[in-house]
Order: structure tokens, then sequence, then C-alpha cells
């Protein structure tokens, strides 16, 4: 099964397989470049458009894979933990979460997408379970299966963003010392327009927040700066084409202010918390990867930050390009947790 991570920016593929070892093998990743306005918000604007950049996608893969796991934004679904009485069978268990559902979800049932999974033995009522139901406007999942379905796919799960990238994320939080136990985590994805941060200790997460923050605003620093147009901006800046002082004249105050919203984020985790610090920064997502940044993090909110490979540990197989993978990982900490997804039914 494939990962295929839909953003503003970029449609993302990942397909992994494990070797005799029980390991990870990285068989495929590719990314493909979305306009800007194609997708806004996680509204699929642009269908065409996306649906031939996905097809380009998995051209330039070199995938044969037909079973696909997306996912859908957080902001796209409701998700509630529940209670239930324990020993249903699945039947009983189905007609009593759809009753619940009523309660949680402010659209008719007809209209939505529901799908729930009991989580275990529930800590607060002995004999109970904790159930995790999630709901989404059925037009929504229409939209990205209808995206898959379009470059020749077979949609098989619809996962949420956050929910894959802390799985790809747990692997890496295991290759802490003494495998992350009780490490709290901040792990921030740094998209186009968005920066989004999760809070994560031993599987549980503590706190999540949005930030309309993202690598967009160096688009824009370039283009005020040199007078390019919006594309020749895009283009310049991944190719690292930019004239000599945009170093010093662009990306160390776009950093700064980086690192600004970064401590900000934290300042807000702290004060409506009992929790006063974290002992990981993980950065993750296209912005991520820009020279300077975890070590400007580190200097100037004191707690160690790294980038994050969601690949890392894993046997790299013959069809991945080493150099290009290792420059673009921190973009498929997403698509690397669906791809996952494959290992887990």
């Amino acid at each position: 099964m494939l990962g295929l991570d839909v953003s503003s920016s970029s449609v993302k593929l990942v397909e992994l397989s494990k070797n005799k070892a029980g390991q990870y093998v990285l068989d495929r990743c590719a990314i493909e470049p979305l306009e800007r306005g194609w997708i806004t918000d996680g509204n699929i604007e642009k269908f065409d458009e996306v649906a031939e950049a996905v097809r380009r996608l998995v051209k330039k893969s070199g995938t044969r894979t037909k079973n696909v796991a997306m996912a859908l934004p957080p902001s796209a679904v409701i998700t509630k933990k529940i209670v239930l009485p324990g020993g249903m069978s699945e039947n009983e268990l189905e007609m009593q979460v759809e009753a619940e559902a009523n309660q949680y979800i402010p659209f008719p049932l007809e209209e939505v997408s529901l799908d729930f999974c009991v989580i275990g033995p529930s800590a607060s009522s002995a004999g109970d379970v904790d159930v995790l139901i999630a709901a989404s406007r059925r037009e929504k999942v229409q939209d990205i299966q209808g995206l898959a379905e379009s470059a020749g796919l077979k949609p098989v799960i619809v996962d949420v963003e956050s929910y894959a990238s802390r799985l790809a994320a747990k692997r890496l939080i295991e290759a802490l010392p003494e495998q992350g136990k009780g490490a709290i985590v901040a792990l921030f994805e740094v998209g186009a327009l968005t920066t989004s941060m999760q809070v994560i200790r031993d599987d549980e997460v503590l706190y999540e927040r949005d930030q309309a923050f993202g690598g967009a605003q160096l688009t824009q620093l370039i283009v005020r700066q040199y007078g390019f147009s919006l594309e020749e901006a895009e283009a310049k800046k991944r190719s690292g084409d930019l004239p000599e002082d945009y170093e010093s004249s662009v990306l160390r105050p776009f950093i700064e202010s980086m690192v600004q919203e970064i401590g900000r984020a934290l300042q807000f985790f702290f004060t409506s918390t009992p929790h006063h610090k974290v002992d990981y920064i993980m950065l993750a997502g296209g912005a991520a990867a820009l020279p300077g940044l975890t070590d400007a993090v580190t200097q100037q909110i004191t707690f160690p930050c790294s980038l994050v490979n969601p690949f890392e540990g894993m046997e790299i197989g013959d069809g991945v390009r080493l150099k290009k993978m290792t420059r673009e990982a921190p973009s498929y900490l997403t698509s690397c947790g669906l791809a996952m997804r494959r290992f887990l039914q």
C-alpha cells in the first residue's frame, strides 16, 4: 500500500516494504509541487490540476502498487473518545457508536463518513472500554478518494494527517535514549501556510495547536526583496539559485521569526498545561530543513532540537536517489506514516 499525502504545496508518495529481518525498507518516495490556490484550507479548489499532479507523481515514482492510504487535515475530522460497556459484539458496538455519535456531530449522520476503534480497557471505569470515534463530512472523504481514483489508485484507508505523522514520529521517538519513555516531545510540522504543533508523551497527545506561519512567507520575502514573480521565487528557493545577500537579508531574519513562532507556541503549551519544559523538539515539513534553523532553535529556546528524517534506520531501496531523499526527508513525515499503515491492519 502507498502512503499519499496531499498538502497545500505538494503531493508526496511513499512506498515501504519489510526485509527478512522485519526492518522497514524504503522502496519509493516522490514529491510533486502544487501551485498556490489549488488547495486552500484543506479544500481541493482545482480538482483536475491536482489529479493531474497525482498522476505525474505516481508515474515519476515508478510504482505498480494501486492500494493507497490518504489523510484529511485534523480540521476536517471530528474525533471524540467515549466510554462504552465492555463485551459488546461488533454489531452492538456499531449501533451504540452511531447513537452516541449524534451528540457530537453537528451534521445529519447520512452526510457523514464515520468510523471507530476500540482503544482498550477504560482507565476511568472498570469493565468498560475506551472507543475513539472519527467522523468527517462525506464530501471531504469523496474528494480525496476521487483524486486517488482519477490517478488509477484504489483508496483503502482515509486517516487523519496528525495521526499519520505521529505514527511515523513514534519510530523516531523510540530511538531516543531509554526508548523515549516518559519524554515530552514537541513535534512541529512546518507547512507552506501553517505550522502544526503536537506535544506527545508515551503515545498520548498532551497539546495540539496550529499557527498561521510557514514556508510561503519566505517565498513572499524573496519576492519583496528581489522583485521576482511568485513562481520564480518558489523555483529559486527550491534550487538555491539566489543572490549573494540572500542569507543575510532574507534567510536569517526569516529563521529568527520562525524561532520566535516556535517559542510562542511552546509558551502557549506551558501556560495552558501543568508542564514547563519539553525534552525534545522535532522539526518536520518542507521549510524545516532550512540551513541553521535547528541550531537557532536549540540556542534560543534551549531545548534540544533535531530535524526529522522519517526514513532514519530504514534500509534504502535501489530505486531511491539517496541525496534527493535526504534533502527532502522532513517533508515525508505524514506520507511515511500513511505508508506504515500497510503493516498495522
